[in-house]
């Protein structure tokens, strides 16, 4: 394959997520729920803590208007609990005024002293039918306020959905003084494509074959070298690794045990962003895999029966999961966001089987994001002891 330019081209090691299920969802068995899985504090604070005993390095806490928690307050709830793993926070553009948002993300991020990140939603809000044009449009305006927010004394701007000029203050600022946060972003759409390539920094995909990530990172690639700017790019997908095969594909089966077609669409229909581009790509993937629903080697597509969004997972021993991991990686993919169901219980057994394995490091700290904060600086809370 050809090689992508990506930003982190020198770096040997991947950042290593996990994923908070803030909105209901993790089971044992898609389909059918089970009370003592449900998204509340004690549970999804206890798999983000796991994970940061555990060693992963990043946790994506999701944003959703299905039954589940808020994702800043969580965000900033659990953020002093927290010891060394990252927050990737997801936020939905247009939900709060973007100088309110700034200042929201400023906050959290001297919460957690620089370990924020932000993963950019760009859906619609409920009630709201809004082209994809003009989703990402916005989206793109409030990343520009945020920006100006983040680094400059004033906000001017004139956009189609923000007017906007005002004094920012120093609680404005985030911790991570060289731009702010990283901004981590979804979308297959070109004006999705167009806006990462302007404004984000790790381009995030969903499951597809090796041969189809390869055309989304050279598309991306090529779009962000017409801005003189090179990006990262990350995996969001699902886990199941077992001490055999055999075991891990038999793990496979029990989880959709309990689906059929007709309770997979209802499922999947839930989502504001069920028709979306992303999602029709992961309905093509599944119509192309074999009848055990495997797309390529060990990479299983059932969980898209009973989800919308990412569907799919790596199945497999840990050495067959830790060479589909460093494929990936010569593709040039530097950050991976893993989920499993129960999500405790997988988070554990990647934690056991193949994390100790893998070299791993936080992406914006290898990107110089993540460096001390001058004493002299003012801070949203005043200096750093």
């Amino acid at each position: 394959m050809e090689k992508i330019k990506i930003r982190s081209e020198k770096l040997d090691a991947a950042e290593i997520s996990w994923f908070a299920p803030i909105c209901n969802g993790d089971d044992e068995y898609l389909g059918k729920h089970d009370f003592r899985y449900k998204s509340n504090w004690q549970n999804t604070s206890n798999i983000l803590l796991t994970a940061d005993r555990l060693g992963y390095r990043n946790i994506l806490c999701p944003s959703s208007y299905q039954v589940g928690q808020d994702t800043l307050t969580f965000a900033s709830a659990v953020a002093p609990l927290t010891k060394q793993i990252n927050l990737l926070t997801a936020i939905r553009c247009g939900e709060v005024h973007p100088p309110m948002l700034g200042r929201a993300i400023a906050t959290l991020d001297h919460i957690l002293q620089g370990r924020l990140t932000i993963n950019i939603i760009s859906s619609n809000l409920p009630g709201e039918n809004m082209s994809s044009a003009d989703r990402y449009q916005r989206s793109r305006e409030v990343i520009e306020i945020l920006k100006q927010g983040w680094t400059q004394d004033h906000i001017d701007f004139q956009g189609q959905f923000y007017n906007l000029k005002l004094d920012t203050t120093e609680p404005v600022k985030p911790y991570q003084q060289h731009g702010g946060p990283l901004l981590y972003f979804g979308g297959y759409s070109p004006p999705g494509v167009e806006l990462c390539a302007q404004h984000c920094d790790v381009y995030l995909m969903w499951p597809e074959t090796k041969t189809r990530l390869h055309e989304l990172m050279k598309t991306m690639s090529e779009k962000a070298a017409t801005y003189n700017r090179t990006v990262d790019f990350g995996l969001r997908i699902h886990m199941i690794v077992r001490e055999t095969e055999a075991e891990a594909r038999q793990a496979a089966k029990k989880l959709m045990e309990h689906v059929d077609d007709e309770m997979g669409k209802e499922i999947r229909d839930r989502a504001l962003d069920s028709k979306s581009l992303g999602v029709s790509r992961q309905t093509t993937m599944r119509d192309l895999s074999d009848n055990e629903g495997f797309v390529e080697e060990n990479l299983w597509t059932g969980i898209g029966r009973a989800r919308s969004g990412c569907g799919a997972a790596i199945v497999g021993d840990p050495d067959q999961v830790l060479e589909k991991l460093k494929d990936y990686m010569r593709m040039g993919i530097r950050s991976f966001i893993f989920s499993g169901y129960p999500h405790l219980d997988e988070c554990k057994m990647f934690a056991k089987y193949v994390l100790p394995k893998l070299k791993t490091v936080s992406l914006p700290q290898a990107l110089g994001r993540q460096t001390t904060f001058e004493p002299n600086t003012p801070l949203a809370f005043g200096l750093r002891k």
